[in-house]
C-alpha cells in the first residue's frame, strides 16, 4: 500500500469500535477551495481559511463560535515566519480592503494573535463579499484568501441554526435569535485504572499466539492490517484482571504507520474487538494515533482512544487544517469529537 492518507482519515473519523461517546451526536467537517470548516459534538464550530495555495508567506485565519443564541466569533491569526534569521514581529497591522484597522499582537511561542471585538466586525463582512483581508509589518503582506468562505460560513450557520436570524453570519434575516440550537456538553469518559506494565507481564506461547492470531484476523479485512498476515508477534499488555490490550504492526507508507489495537479476554476464547489500525502509540490507559497529511508534516490528523474498565472509548477526532505550510505539526486543532475524562 503505497498512500495511507485517505484510509487513516477514514479510519480515525469513524473508529472500529461502537462509539462511545455516541456516534449519533452531531458534527460535521466540510472543505470549500481555501477554507474548511469543523464542527464537533458540542455544536462549537471552527472555520479556517489560509492564503491561496500559490501566495507567500503561509497564513491562517480561525473563527470559532459555540452554539447557542447570542454567540460571538473570536477570531485567531497564525503567520508563518518568511524569514529563518529573524522572529516574528511582535505586532501586525490588519488591513481589510485597504483601510489599517488596528494592529494585532503577535504570541512569539505560538505565532498566534487574537483580533479584537470591533476587528472581528470589519473582517466578517470582507470574508462574505470576496474582500481583501492581510496582515502588514514591513514590507511583508501576508494575505488571506476569501475563497470558499461564503460557502464555509453558511455551512456553520446553517449546522448551529442561525440562518435566517440576526446572528447569522451569511443569511440574515428575522427569526428570532432563540431559535439557534443550543450547545450541548461534552460526553463525560471516566477513565479506569490500568494495571502496571510492569505487574506480572504477559506472554503467550506459540500457540497460544497462533489461536490469537487467528482470532485478530477475523475482525478486519485483509487491507486494514496488512502486516497481520505475516510473521510477528502480538504485543500484550494487562488491562485488568480480566482484559488484556493487544497491538500489531499494521501497515507502513512513505511517512505514516500505523499498529492494530484489540481488545481480548486474558483467557480463552479471547473474543477479540478492535479499537483501531491507526495507532501511534499506547500509555496508561490512552490509545493516540498521530498521521501526517503528507511528508513535511504541516498537516496531521489525531485521534484518542481512553480505557474505561470495559473498552476503549473514543475521544478525540481532529485535524491540525489544511496542509498549507503554515506551521510544522499543522496550524490549529480542529476537533469534531471532544470529550470530557475524569481521571480515577
Amino acid at each position: 500500500m503505497k498512500h495511507h492518507v485517505y484510509p487513516v482519515l477514514l479510519l480515525l473519523a469513524a473508529g472500529t469500535v461502537q462509539a462511545y461517546p455516541r456516534s449519533d451526536l452531531p458534527s460535521i467537517k466540510f472543505e470549500h477551495k481555501d477554507w474548511e470548516l469543523a464542527c464537533d459534538n458540542t455544536r462549537t464550530c471552527r472555520a479556517a481559511g489560509y492564503q491561496a495555495e500559490d501566495a507567500a508567506p503561509p497564513a491562517s485565519l480561525l473563527l470559532t463560535r459555540r452554539a447557542g443564541p447570542g454567540q460571538p466569533v473570536r477570531m485567531q491569526v497564525r503567520l508563518a515566519n518568511p524569514s529563518d534569521r529573524h522572529p516574528l514581529p511582535p505586532t501586525v497591522q490588519l488591513s481589510v480592503d485597504g483601510r489599517t484597522l488596528g494592529t494585532v499582537r503577535i504570541d512569539g511561542k505560538s505565532d498566534t494573535g487574537a483580533l479584537s471585538e470591533d476587528q472581528v466586525r470589519a473582517v466578517l463582512p470582507a470574508l462574505v463579499k470576496n474582500g481583501q483581508v492581510a496582515w502588514l509589518a514591513g514590507k511583508t503582506s501576508w494575505t488571506m484568501s476569501t475563497a470558499g468562505a461564503t460557502a464555509v460560513l453558511l455551512k456553520m450557520d446553517d449546522f448551529q441554526g442561525r440562518i435566517d436570524t440576526p446572528g447569522a453570519l451569511v443569511r440574515k434575516g428575522g427569526k428570532p435569535e432563540s431559535t439557534a440550537l443550543p450547545a450541548l456538553n461534552a460526553p463525560v469518559v471516566k477513565a479506569a485504572r490500568v494495571a502496571s506494565d510492569d505487574a506480572a507481564p504477559v506472554r503467550f506461547n506459540a500457540g497460544q499466539q497462533r489461536v490469537l492470531l487467528a482470532a485478530l484476523r477475523k475482525t478486519v479485512q485483509p487491507e486494514e492490517c496488512e502486516a497481520l498476515g505475516q510473521a510477528g508477534e502480538v504485543a500484550l499488555r494487562r488491562l485488568s484482571s480480566e482484559k488484556l490490550l493487544v497491538s500489531h504492526a499494521c501497515w507502513q507508507g512513505a511517512y505514516n504507520s500505523g499498529d492494530g489495537m484489540w481488545v481480548i479476554n486474558a483467557r480463552p476464547p479471547y473474543s477479540p474487538v478492535a479499537v483501531t489500525m491507526a495507532a501511534s502509540g499506547y500509555a496508561n490507559g490512552v490509545i493516540e494515533s498521530g498521521q501526517r497529511g503528507r511528508g513535511i508534516g504541516d498537516c496531521m490528523a489525531l485521534a484518542r482512544w481512553t480505557w474505561d474498565g470495559r473498552s476503549f472509548a473514543q475521544t478525540l477526532a481532529a485535524t491540525t487544517g489544511m496542509c498549507r505550510q503554515v506551521a510544522a505539526g499543522g496550524a490549529w486543532e480542529l476537533p469534531t469529537l471532544v470529550s470530557t475524562v475524569r481521571r480515577p
